[in-house]
């Protein structure tokens, strides 16, 4: 933590340098000594020091200055550290005054001038008020602070991409909080423009895009060369399990991942049945465990970049980038796992970020507190969501079109939510409206057996029906079924022929697709088992599937 602060302000350049001395002299090996000329450039600086999250624990000021009087000085301090102590230095003339500032505007004390020798007639008292100051002093939250608005979808997306990323942060909800009202005063900021992010440095940013954020936090965001042995796209289980295997195996590796190393699985809550964890663990930890894992063994993770093209040139395979960029590499691995299916009913698209989520959405189970938290899906995903938020809301309602939870969910989840007093699971149901202005104010359920409606009051709605792989980017090169998932190895195969273009001796691979050298794991393949587990095992797998490759073509 920085050292807290003590300011003086004196409109006397003499008397100011000489008790700014005094005060460095005998406390400047704890606190941070900060003088200024005037009131006004002290409130200035105030300011400042607030948007740059410094902790003040002491003001001393003059009490006669032109234009602000000390004690106007500390009335105005008070408001942006109501914590600090406050101390006015007087002369003899002004003793009534600052009795009465003690006596009407909380000055805690008041010292005269000259105030020599200091060990005497200055130390004993700052000495008091300082011990007094630390004995209830708590240590701010010195991370990044995300100021905004609950039902803005930037705010949320900022939010979420600092959770997923592991980046701690404190979040200020502008409506509920005095002081993020005051901070955004202060960084003269529009509240139209939040989400203002502050980071620790001092500096802030209004409406940031992801890459800004990941820049400025320091995540690396650019390959480091232009040429690697393995490219992996997608971070999920299946592309770090890869990464571990390519690199610790001696493979110069590289991963790219659009929005955060964990993938779907790093939103999940609680995953119960993943080898090894009698207990469970979150998404969020097995993805900081493995991201760990991975850099250990030099793996480059380049976040958030996304990857939009491939082009072959034997015996390279380039990888186009969002950013224009581009690398290349012998061997490309394509874990690119899938996104949540989009819900497609009134109000659902316009209230996205605005109440309606897409998976687990931890970053806002807090601010479900005490409220009624609705559920779309019966798989495992909403299962552990549902358990997840049972947690912290008033009631949480599962919304099932089937009748029941059994065909989609492990009976370990099935038998827990059985058990929790505040979730409910209504079958036979789903919603076929959302309604708002600017955030979601209540949904219309439908019985799918009778084509009953009611309309009822929902804040947040949390969406888990299913998911679906982004592969249109591989249009023409990479083979994919009819719903967009990648064909790899026997299922490449029609009528007992190699995949068209294939020109090698050999079949394609267990994990291979119809491009030599380029393969697929994890929840995009086809056919593949939606399972954490699954996915650790084919990305692990696949690097010796990639080393047969090397060998043939190096």
């Amino acid at each position: 933590m920085a050292k807290p602060v003590i300011m003086t302000v004196d409109d006397d350049p003499e008397v100011l340098q000489a008790i700014a001395r005094d005060l460095r002299q005998e406390y400047g090996d704890r606190y941070r000594v900060v003088r200024a000329e005037s009131g006004a450039t002290a409130l200035d600086a105030l300011e400042k020091l607030k948007l740059r999250n410094e902790t003040v624990a002491l003001f001393l000021a003059d009490q006669r200055m032109p234009q602000m009087s000390g004690v106007e000085f500390l009335e105005g301090a008070l408001s942006i550290y109501p914590g600090a102590k406050r101390a006015l230095l007087t002369a003899y003339a002004d003793t009534d005054a600052a009795i009465r500032a003690i006596n009407t505007t909380r000055v805690d004390y008041y010292l005269m001038k000259p105030w020599n020798p200091p060990e005497e007639r200055l130390y004993p008292v700052l000495n008091d008020l300082l011990d007094d100051w630390s004995a209830s002093f708590s240590p701010p939250f010195e991370g990044i602070r995300v100021i905004g608005n609950r039902w803005s979808p930037h705010s949320h997306s900022v939010k979420d991409f600092l959770a997923r990323n592991q980046v701690p942060y404190e979040w200020m909800d502008i409506e509920l909080s005095q002081e993020a009202q005051k901070l955004v005063e202060y960084a003269e900021c529009d509240h139209l423009q939040l989400p203002l992010v502050l980071f620790p440095d001092g500096t802030s940013t209004l409406q940031p895009t992801n890459t800004q954020i990941a820049e400025k936090i320091g995540l690396q965001t650019q390959a480091g060369k232009p040429f690697y042995d393995l490219v992996i796209v997608g971070g999920g289980p299946a592309g770090l399990a890869a990464a571990v295997y390519g690199a610790s195996e001696g493979l110069r590796t590289v991963m790219l991942e659009r929005e955060a190393p964990g993938g779907q699985a790093g939103t999940s809550s609680r995953i119960e049945n993943y080898l090894g964890f009698p207990v469970g663990l979150s998404g969020g930890d097995l993805a900081r465990r493995a991201v760990t894992q991975a850099r250990r063994f030099g793996v480059e993770i380049i976040t958030p970049q996304e990857a939009t093209g491939i082009r072959v040139e034997k015996p390279y395979r380039f990888i186009q980038l969002a950013d224009g960029s581009e690398i290349s590499c012998h061997a490309l691995i394509l874990a690119l796992g899938v996104s949540w299916r989009r819900l497609d009913i009134p109000g659902v698209e316009r209230l996205t970020g605005a109440g309606v989520y897409y998976g687990a959405a931890q970053t806002e189970a807090l601010s479900c507190q005490g409220e009624d938290v609705y559920i779309i899906g019966g798989a495992n995903s909403a299962g552990q969501a549902a358990m997840y938020f049972s947690r912290y809301a008033a009631k949480v309602t599962m919304l099932v079109r089937g009748d029941s939870l059994t065909k989609s969910m492990s009976q370990y989840l099935i038998e827990q939510i059985a058990s929790t007093p505040n979730i409910e699971v209504k079958v036979h149901t789903s919603v076929i409206e959302a309604k708002g202005e600017t955030s979601l104010e209540a949904i219309t359920l439908q019985n799918v057996l009778t084509q009953e409606t009611q309309t009822v009051p929902a804040n947040s709605l949390f969406i888990f029906i299913g998911a679906q792989p982004a592969t249109t980017w591989l249009d023409g090169i990479v083979e994919r079924d009819e719903r967009g998932f990648i064909l790899t190895g026997p299922d490449l195969k029609r009528e007992e022929r190699r995949p068209k273009g294939w020109n090698l001796e050999r079949d394609p691979y267990l994990l291979e697709t119809n491009v030599p050298g380029v393969f697929a794991v994890g929840d995009v393949r086809h056919n593949s088992v939606k399972r954490v587990a699954s996915g650790v095992g084919e990305g692990s797998i696949c690097v010796q599937f990639v080393h047969q490759y090397l060998s043939k073509v190096l």
